[in-house]
């Protein structure tokens, strides 16, 4: 069975990418557009690995992290923040609210591609 990930981004056009280059990469894959609609799938069927916007509308990824970090039953979720804010502060909370990485819009593909595959690599 295919590894799951939740792609949540208001962007279009970041979402249609992202989700094509899952697909390809041979993940199973959902979309949500803003922070609520990422946690109603995460309770509807929790993800192995979430690519999460930071800025999104209703709740933004920081507050979407650590509404998932604060559920013990998804402990075991991966999440990757990517976000436009690339200051090493942004970076810091990030990962202080339970973020597994962080990576900077724009981004390679590849690299998300392979930080998406290390971190699923490492849950086996």
């Amino acid at each position: 069975m295919a590894r799951s990930v939740l792609v949540v981004d208001d962007e279009p056009n970041i979402v249609l990418s992202l989700e094509f280059l899952m697909r390809q990469a041979g993940y199973a894959v959902r979309v949500a557009r803003d922070g609520e609609a990422a946690l109603d799938a995460v309770k509807a069927d929790p993800p192995e690995l979430i690519l999460l916007d930071v800025m999104m509308p209703k709740r933004d990824g920081f507050d979407v992290c650590q509404t998932i970090r604060a559920n013990p039953d998804w402990r075991n979720v991966k999440i990757v923040l990517l976000t436009a804010k690339g200051r090493d502060i942004e970076r810091e909370k990030g990962m202080a609210l339970g973020a597994d990485d962080y990576i900077t819009k724009p981004f390679s593909t590849r690299e998300v591609v392979d930080r998406v595959k290390q971190l699923l690599a490492a849950d086996r």
